[in-house]
């Protein structure tokens, strides 16, 4: 990345790194609706949404039911065959970004199911446990990674701060690198239950991680920031990694591939990283000599930075509160 002009280099994705900074209804939490299922007699439930924003879910979302399935204003008949086959939502993806489906099994047993827009439906099988093989549950939380990622705006902020303090250049490499493994440590520390932290911290802590990665990309002064990016990067990603582990947590983990789940929800989170990552450089190559894209790189920067300001008063009056 040599040929391309310094100036051009650190002012990357400006245009991109504006929308995102005005997009205040995003931050790291992803919109959730939440369904529950509870077995009154063999093949019969009653079902409502027990969770979601303002307005009701059912507004926005239509559940489609197995085959075998027929749904009587609040009760779910499905026979003989019990609650077996394809459960899908229509509309998820849209006002929300996932649906929770919470079934309760008369022996007492209960499972829980996440569908987004990336997986719609899901196969449920009649009681907890869960039939699905590896390949299934590994396509299924690459594409959760990966949704999870692109919607986490505060994620995709930092990711966005480093490469306007680093620029494309080497130490970019040592510098993702080195916030991939620390956030790939923590999300499995945490995911495996060895490690815990309350989310309002963490959700504070990464808000506090963007402004200063933005405040430190509007100066050329030698600080640690600048000297060593590979090792703020690092030290902040441990604390994103929890934040990521915050919604496989909501979102679940199958117990009979938990490692499965676990490597391929991260392997999803560094493909949709990587894919902003070159998406950045690819948009720095073609628009490196447009004069208002070069100016733009200060009032993306302030604007990165004054977002996470009023995300990190937020989170820290909630922590007080």
């Amino acid at each position: 990345m040599s040929g391309l002009p310094m100036r051009a280099v650190r002012c990357l994705l400006a245009a991109l790194a504006l929308v995102l900074a005005a997009s205040t209804a995003w931050a790291h939490e992803m919109t959730m609706a939440e369904m529950q299922l509870q077995e009154i007699a063999p093949g019969d439930f009653l079902w409502q949404w027990t969770a979601s924003e303002k307005r009701a879910a059912a507004e926005d979302l239509t559940p489609r039911w197995p085959q075998a399935c027929r749904a009587e204003e609040a009760v779910l008949r499905c026979g003989a065959e019990g609650l077996t086959g394809t459960l899908s939502i229509d509309g998820v993806g849209k006002r929300y970004s996932a649906v929770m489906v919470k079934v309760m099994w008369r022996d007492g047993s209960s499972r829980v199911y996440t569908l987004t827009a990336g997986q719609p439906e899901v196969h449920v099988y009649g009681s907890a446990e869960d039939k699905r093989g590896m390949g299934e549950i590994a396509v299924a939380y690459v594409i959760l990674g990966v949704e999870h990622i692109l919607g986490g705006i505060d994620h995709l902020m930092f990711v966005f701060g480093l490469l306007f303090l680093v620029g494309f250049n080497r130490r970019l490499v040592a510098t993702i690198t080195a916030f991939t493994v620390a956030h790939s440590l923590t999300l499995g520390l945490s995911a495996l239950g060895w490690l815990t932290l309350s989310p309002p911290p963490v959700e504070a802590t990464i808000a506090l991680s963007i402004m200063l990665v933005a405040g430190e990309a509007l100066h050329d002064r030698a600080t640690l920031s600048r000297r060593w990016p590979a090792l703020v990067a690092f030290l902040f990603g441990l604390v994103h990694g929890l934040g990521f582990a915050g919604a496989l947590k909501e979102i679940g983990l199958p117990q009979n591939h938990l490692l499965v789940a676990l490597l391929t929800f991260n392997v999803g989170v560094e493909a949709g990283q990587l894919a902003v990552v070159g998406l950045s450089w690819l948009l720095v190559r073609t628009l490196s000599g447009w004069a208002p894209f070069l100016r733009a790189r200060v009032p993306a920067l302030y604007a990165i930075g004054g977002l996470a300001a009023y995300w990190s008063i937020g989170r820290i009056v909630a922590i007080l509160a």
